[in-house]
């Protein structure tokens, strides 16, 4: 790495992992609107602070089929701009974006560029040692949707690791987050740790990857403590408390901002017997079980993204929340426990819960508080003192 090189690399990130003297809390009394993706900015567009940064380096990408810049790919531009491009890692879902959730991703060559692809969602999670060997400077940039069991933080979390293992600087491009504007749900108990939950956060945490990168290196958190030399590009105009149309699904069952929106609640059902849409051109939109009640009736059949989806060729009945999430500005800012409540209501003989639901939730209690029939604002109160202390943590590490 060539002096100047590292000089801008420490600066710029010795600045980015300084505690936040500004930030914004989503704010309930701010009238929340919806951000077309005409209007979308991202960090990846400030291509004048990170191309000069990967001159004359042997790079590696994190990115996936959201990693664009305008209508060209981010690995597009930088070989147009001549830097090269080493190696490319993939998340869940894979490099083009279309593999089931769960399933794993191969490795192999990107077959428009020839550029060898790493997956980080088949035999490792986190990069090797061998897979790092020949790099100066990672970039990572993958459209996250603000929420814990969203995995692409978890990858985020291990390239940083690996990142810092390897002395090896990451440059974060920033992105929006479209579930920003609201902060909510249990924090993870450091005993339900997985790939859908690694850091002591809430459900919904209301950052910026960026941001959330920050905190992951200020609090500590990558393994035995390392630290990882990071540099965060941020986002021109960034509006907190505002619901983003993405231009391009962040995976194969979040196809439009109604899915996204409504993924942050509809995901608990993730870890019971209860459909919630995948196999439906309405995946996160819509959630049944043919022995609930309702009037929306669906069937979950094979689909690309969704071959074998929860319930095929059953007949389910139950709600479709498209209209209620077309009534965001006027919602509660909160996680919408009353459908887990009435479904489960339903079904609690035919056994609701898989061991899953314990991971997405990230605690012991959610699901024995509705085992033993708690209302919605009971449990939203036992959140109310974990919330606050990570809110505390969150506020030093902001940007926007």
């Amino acid at each position: 790495m060539t002096g100047l090189l590292f000089c801008l690399l420490a600066a710029t990130a010795c600045a980015q992992n300084a505690p936040a003297t500004e930030g914004s809390a989503p704010n309930e009394g701010t009238s929340l609107r919806l951000i077309p993706k005409e209007q979308y900015v991202y960090g990846a567009q400030d291509t004048e602070n990170y191309i000069r940064l990967l001159t004359d380096q042997n790079v590696g990408v994190v990115a996936n089929q959201t990693s664009i810049v305008g209508d060209t790919h981010l690995v597009d531009t930088l070989l147009a701009s001549g830097i090269t491009v080493k190696r490319i890692f993939t998340p869940e879902h894979g490099f083009r974006g279309a593999a089931d959730a769960g399933a794993k991703v191969n490795s192999g060559k990107d077959e428009r560029t020839g550029i060898e692809i790493a997956s980080l969602y088949g035999k490792t999670k986190k990069p090797t040692p061998e897979m790092m060997r020949d790099l100066d400077v990672m970039l990572f940039d993958l459209q996250d949707v603000g929420v814990r069991f969203y995995t692409y933080i978890s990858t985020l979390a291990y390239v940083m690791e690996a990142c810092a293992e390897n002395d090896i600087p990451l440059i974060v491009l920033d992105r929006p987050n479209p579930n920003g504007f609201y902060i909510d749900g249990p924090v993870l108990q450091k005993e339900n740790q997985s790939f859908v939950g690694m850091h002591p956060v809430p459900v919904v945490y209301g950052m910026t990857i960026g941001e959330y990168a920050k905190m992951v290196n200020g609090e500590g958190w990558l393994k035995n403590g390392v630290h990882c030399e990071l540099t965060v590009v941020s986002i021109a105009g960034y509006d907190r408390n505002a619901l983003y149309e993405l231009p391009v699904k962040p995976s194969p069952n979040l196809p439009n901002w109604e899915s996204v929106y409504l993924y942050p609640t509809l995901c608990f059902f993730e870890g019971s017997i209860v459909s919630v849409g995948r196999g439906t051109d309405t995946p996160f939109q819509v959630f049944g079980h043919p022995n609930l009640r309702g009037d929306f009736v669906f069937t979950p059949e094979s689909k690309g993204g969704a071959s074998k989806p929860l319930l095929e060729g059953q007949r389910c009945r139950g709600r479709d929340l498209t209209d209620f999430a077309h009534a965001f500005a006027d919602n509660p800012r909160q996680l919408q426990l009353e459908w887990i409540i009435e479904a489960y209501q339903q079904l609690k003989d035919k056994g609701f819960f898989t061991n899953y639901f314990r991971l997405l939730s990230g605690d012991n209690q959610l699901q024995r508080d509705l085992e033993n029939g708690k209302s919605a604002e009971e449990i939203r109160a036992s959140w109310k003192n974990g919330l606050e202390a990570f809110k505390a943590v969150r506020e030093r590490y902001l940007i926007y």
